[in-house]
């Protein structure tokens, strides 16, 4: 089975398609940016990044969501619930960790099925 790399630099790939999943790096918003604009920012790129691997949000079948401060659980909860529009919810965890940086508040790491 063949691998394809979509944005691939020298520590890692945005994407990485084996067969028929797609598993995209996880995601980040512009640093400094509210908890809104940051989910925001990176489900427009999780988009954008299963659009390149022939793939769709509908096609989402889990997704890892860590927050700087589980504070923001329930603003980052109001852009995901308008995203996933209440259907073709993938499984999905949530959970508290130090970000890359202090100024990171949201990354969502994602798998997803193509085709």
């Amino acid at each position: 089975m063949s691998i394809e790399r979509i944005g691939s630099g020298p520590r890692m790939s945005q994407a990485v398609i084996h067969g028929d999943t797609v598993y995209l790096a996880g995601q980040v918003g512009a640093p400094g940016e509210s908890v809104t604009a940051q989910t925001q920012a990176v489900l427009a790129s999780v988009e954008a990044l299963l659009a390149q691997a022939g793939s769709d949000k509908s096609k989402i079948l889990s997704a890892t969501i860590w927050l700087a401060d589980m504070a923001d659980f329930a603003e980052m909860n109001a852009v995901w619930d308008v995203w996933v529009g209440g259907k073709d919810a993938p499984a999905r965890a949530t959970g508290e960790a130090k970000l890359a940086t202090p100024d990171y508040k949201v990354e969502v790491i994602v798998v997803a099925a193509r085709g």
